[in-house]
């Protein structure tokens, strides 16, 4: 589908109250480099999550305030904060010739979350994905014609346009972003649902995520994403990303677990050193955080129960394991894990289907 197929133009104006709940993800492969606008380098892969994620409500009405731009007035946790207001902005600008409808309003948009923000648990992907969900729950009403796929494929689409990962907010559990030939329909635009053929491992994994640190990051993502053009090794690092997705949509199926260790593991180490390769170096993982990698790997080998981390852009680990090691999981975090997490704070989480209107 292309760019010119998302827009819609009308006339008609209504209001009324829409609410999202989107989740979070945690990319398996990882994207890391952009090119043009919000596309990216290479493709990605990711689990939805399900315990993180961000609730919007808009409220929309007639425009009331003379502006050559969109009306709105943003609220998050009930406060109003410069730099996300800046991040909301920009989001607008960059959807306003797929929806240009949103001129005749003036919309009033509170956001709130069940998890820490700024800190590498990808907070922009659930909050940019359920803004955009409100925005297609208004546009459905103004198009009433509109199929379920256009209507999730374009959430998708104006998702990534607020931040890149937030394409793959919209469905669960398995989504893939960006072109693959491993993958048919994966395309740049909007990420794509994995499909049935995941092996039943997947379908419910467990996904705890240790809270290093809480504050926000000294490097964002989008800076990350910019570094990448200059980076030495940006050509390598597409090829072994196109590599790890075709090698990971078999494991999915197949339910290998001893090779989904080894993906992850690299991808997550390998989305570190690209940061510590940039020009300006800079580092967002800290001590602890390599303590609890190293007894993650040490239980692993110990035990033989499958776990494994990743990490997104920041300190805070994701340990990675099947629903049927719930247990000995959670009693080698209280045991051996908790005190290296931040006032002893971890968030229980899994795989989940995506977001949901409330």
């Amino acid at each position: 589908m292309k760019e010119n197929n998302f827009i819609y133009e009308s006339n008609l104006v209504i209001e009324g109250e829409t609410k999202w709940i989107a989740p979070s993800n945690i990319a398996l492969v990882k994207y890391w480099g952009k090119k043009s606008v919000q596309l990216p380098k290479n493709p990605s892969i990711s689990f939805t999550l399900s315990n993180c994620v961000t609730e919007t409500s808009v409220i929309y009405t007639p425009k009331k305030r003379k502006k050559e731009f969109v009306d709105y007035d943003f609220f998050f946790e009930g406060k109003t904060i410069e730099e996300f207001d800046k991040k909301i902005q920009l989001f607008f600008k960059r959807i306003y010739q797929y929806v240009p409808w949103i001129k005749n309003y003036s919309f009033i948009i509170n956001s709130n979350n069940s998890f820490p923000h700024s800190s590498g648990i990808a907070s922009s992907a659930s909050s940019m994905a359920s803004l955009s969900l409100c925005l297609m729950d208004i546009e459905r009403i103004l198009f009433p014609e509109m199929e379920l796929d256009y209507f999730n494929n374009k959430a998708s689409f104006l998702s990534r346009l607020g931040s890149g990962s937030a394409s793959r907010s919209i469905k669960g559990p398995i989504c893939i972003w960006g072109s693959s030939l491993s993958f048919k329909n994966s395309n740049d635009y909007y990420a794509t649902e994995f499909g049935e053929n995941i092996h039943n491992v997947f379908k419910s994994y467990k996904d705890t995520i240790l809270i290093i640190d809480d504050k926000k990051k000294k490097v964002s993502s989008s800076k990350g994403h910019d570094l990448m053009k200059n980076n030495p090794f940006s050509k390598q690092r597409i090829n072994q990303s196109n590599n790890n997705i075709d090698s990971l949509i078999s494991i999915l199926k197949s339910g290998d677990l001893d090779s989904f260790i080894k993906i992850v593991e690299l991808e997550a180490l390998t989305l570190h050193a690209l940061m510590m390769t940039s020009s300006p170096s800079y580092i967002l993982i800290n001590p602890e955080t390599l303590n609890v990698i190293n007894k993650i790997i040490d239980y692993r080998e110990s035990t033989k129960i499958p776990i494994c981390f990743t990490l997104d852009a920041g300190p805070n680990i994701h340990l990675l394991y099947p629903a049927s090691f719930s247990n000995e999981v959670l009693d080698f975090i209280k045991s051996e894990l908790i005190n290296y997490c931040k006032e002893g704070k971890f968030i229980l989480d899994k795989v989940g289907r995506g977001a949901k209107k409330i």
